[in-house]
């Protein structure tokens, strides 16, 4: 009895293990798998590959719906199929997956992914990693895996971090900290970094040493540093580019960051209070700004004024020289010879640089009065007041007395 059950299960586990076969059969049969047109099986020949570079996995594969278990004719198809590729290194996972499309039983395809080989390799100048092929349909799927090797390129590094303020104010002195790791299979020798920003023509370069490729005890296969960056006074308000680049005989490496510059003086460090004027045809019109001084240091403006036509213009003075940290206030007339709207530039510069440019407007009306005629005619009024007084009070006579005499009787 025990000997016919033993028969039995044995028999249901070889039935099952055997539908199990045929089941797991039908669906996708891989046929060939290319790595930059190399081929590449489950076991052995390894392709080997650079860490950083973007390969091309290739996958030859056919539909296999065709089976004796299969219910009807519509298992024979598959209408929506995606091939996906997964490189997986241990620390980072990198997939790519195609477009979808229908297959139906016995026909083969060719699907073409890119894939973007991670270059952390756990430290290691050299590493296999793990390269998964899923076929995946609505009603089959397959998974086969493979391996790569991966290699560090001959010379590469990574600019890890720049660290560094988002905002400055102009005039202040800008850290920034740069953190270099190499990434390549050589060490890295005699190592510069220079750091920039192109637009407002600074740059400072240090010397890293050498870099090695693998870590040890003694030593990094990282470096740091910090610069100190002046940004210039007259620096305008925006956003700026921070140019980092390692170089040495065999690498140079570029990466960026970007700031943001502030300025309350950015319009050539000129404040004025005052842009128009309405005086008298022939009077003159002032108007007065203030030129700022915010750096450590004396700087000398030029100020030129634009006469025109019927209008002239001019400085209380052509050279202006401001202390450190001060200001000054700069006076200016215009004069309108006829009537009308008028508009001048006042032009300040600084060692041959032009700062800044203020534009007023004048508006001239009706005529000066002449203060020599209007005294003339006040005297001429008064003079006359003065004689009509006169000739009233000559003109009045004196009333006789009545004389009164005494009588003695």
């Amino acid at each position: 009895m025990n000997t016919k059950n033993l028969m039995v299960s044995f028999c249901t586990v070889a039935i099952v293990l055997f539908l199990v076969a045929f089941v797991s059969a039908a669906g996708y049969a891989i046929d060939k798998v290319e790595v930059n047109d190399l081929e590449i099986y489950p076991v052995d020949n390894l392709a080997s590959v650079n860490a950083g570079e973007v390969i091309k996995v290739e996958v030859w594969f056919t539909a296999n719906f065709d089976d004796d278990f299969l219910v009807d004719d519509s298992d024979l198809s598959d209408s929506y199929v995606t091939v996906e590729a997964e490189l997986d290194t241990g620390k980072e996972k990198i997939e790519a997956v195609s477009s979808a499309m229908a297959l139906e039983d016995g026909e083969s395809k060719k699907v073409t992914l890119n894939l973007k080989v991670p270059y952390e390799l756990e430290d290691a100048l050299s590493d296999l990693v793990s390269l998964t092929i899923e076929i995946d349909g609505e009603e089959y799927e397959l998974l086969e895996k493979y391996q790569l090797k991966v290699k560090r390129e001959v010379y590469n590094a990574d600019v890890m971090s720049i660290e560094v303020s988002q905002t400055v104010v102009a005039g202040e002195i800008l850290p920034v900290d740069v953190v270099l790791k190499n990434i390549g299979y050589n060490d890295l020798d005699d190592i510069y970094v220079t750091v920039s920003i192109p637009a407002l023509g600074i740059e400072k370069t240090s010397y890293f040493g050498d870099i090695l490729a693998v870590e040890d005890e003694d030593n990094d296969d990282f470096t740091r540093g910090r610069f100190y960056l002046r940004i210039p006074y007259e620096a305008l308000e925006g956003i700026y580019t921070i140019k980092v680049e390692a170089s040495n005989d065999d690498l140079d490496l570029v990466e960026s960051e970007e700031i943001i510059v502030k300025n309350d003086f950015s319009n050539g460090n000129v404040i004025v209070t005052s842009f128009r004027k309405i005086v008298a045809t022939g009077q003159d019109a002032e108007y007065s700004f203030m030129l700022v001084n915010p750096t450590n240091q004396l700087k000398v403006y030029q100020i030129v004024t634009e006469s025109s036509g019927n209008l002239y213009t001019n400085a209380n003075t052509a050279v202006v020289a401001v202390p450190a940290g001060t200001s000054k206030t700069v006076t200016v007339t215009a004069n309108a010879a006829k009537e009308g709207e008028y508009t001048f530039n006042v032009n300040v510069l600084s060692a041959g640089k032009l700062e800044g440019v203020i534009t007023f407007s004048l508006g001239a009306e009706g005529k000066q009065s002449n203060p020599i005629a209007v005294l003339t005619v006040i005297l001429a009024i008064v003079f006359l007041v003065l004689l009509v007084v006169l000739i009233v009070l000559l003109g009045k006579k004196p009333q006789k007395t009545e004389e009164f005499g005494e009588s003695y009787y």
